[in-house]
């Protein structure tokens, strides 16, 4: 007797995409390929999941920091304008900086600040105020619990995209090649179902936030749904979801971009998605310990 990849899915508590992965890896005894379906005994038990053995239970105090904070809320408007207060310049010029944006991190302050810096170029300026603008859009889905939709990811791209305005907010309609990449993006009539595939399963998921938000923000780059803007924009779509679950929003710091580019090749290259899993963990913990220390 044998169950589907989906049944096996449910029965675990765990996504079609991860039981695929345990199917391709070998850790399911008896199970096989069928054509394009797995095959997997009934009586198959769940594989150990020690992927975050060697982090040191990180995502059990991750859990346990959440917990501590919640014990905390609700917060007062100057607790959380505290813990804001920095962050929204340093994630803005981090995460341009990590597509190519010129601007220091003082000069992205300036900017956001109403100024213009000198030789740098307008549209330097731009992306660093629409993604502001674009964070704080997320704030009001936060505020409203909104749920994630294509819509909604559409509009945070417009207001991230400011200086296209032809592109903003609308899926690409030509083929792109990310350079240096091991993995091509999908051609331009696929990009609305595989959104509302990947939407559908981030919904049905049952994973811990941060294998869940990991695994849908690689799948989502990987997509590359917009001509450009596609990784700020999923790096918010990112920090929209852990706020609305009740997480500090984090920033993935230029300084780590070669570390953020290879675990996009860890994932596609050899269905590795513990590298990405493990930089958000790290970065969620640290935001945690943050909010934490300030508070108490």
């Amino acid at each position: 007797m044998f169950m589907t990849v989906q049944q096996a899915a449910e029965k675990w508590g765990i996504s079609d995409r991860r039981v695929r992965t345990l199917c391709n890896d070998g850790k399911i005894p008896g199970a096989y390929r069928d054509g394009k379906s797995w095959k997997i005994p009934v009586d198959a038990n769940k594989p150990d999941d020690g992927r975050y053995k060697s982090k040191g239970s990180i995502l059990d105090r991750i859990d346990s920091k959440k917990a501590e904070l919640d014990s905390r809320r609700p917060l007062t408007e100057g607790e959380t304008e505290r813990l804001n207060e920095e962050f929204i310049v340093e994630y803005t010029y981090n995460s341009n900086a990590i597509e190519g944006n010129t601007l220091t991190l003082r000069e992205t302050d300036l900017v956001l600040r109403g100024l213009t810096i000198d030789r740098k170029p307008l549209k330097d300026h731009m992306e660093a105020v629409g993604h502001k603008e674009a964070f704080d859009y997320v704030g009001e889905l936060v505020k409203d619990n909104v749920p994630l939709s294509e819509s909604i990811i559409k509009q945070i791209h417009f207001l991230v995209l400011a200086d296209k305005k032809d592109d903003r907010g609308v899926y690409r309609r030509v083929p792109v090649h990310i350079m240096g990449a091991r993995h091509g993006p999908v051609q331009p009539y696929l990009i609305e179902p595989k959104m509302e595939q990947l939407l559908g399963e981030f919904a049905e998921s049952t994973e811990h936030i941060v294998t869940k938000l990991a695994r849908f923000h690689i799948e989502f780059e990987g997509i590359h749904p917009f001509i450009d803007g596609n990784g700020r924009t999923g790096r918010l779509i990112v920090n929209l979801e852990l706020m609305k679950a009740g997480y500090p929003p984090i920033d993935i710091k230029f300084s780590d971009r070669n570390a953020y580019y290879d675990a996009f090749d860890s994932y596609y290259v050899n269905h590795d998605l513990s590298a990405m899993e493990s930089l958000f963990a790290r970065y969620i913990e640290s935001r945690l310990d943050m909010y934490l220390n300030i508070l108490y």
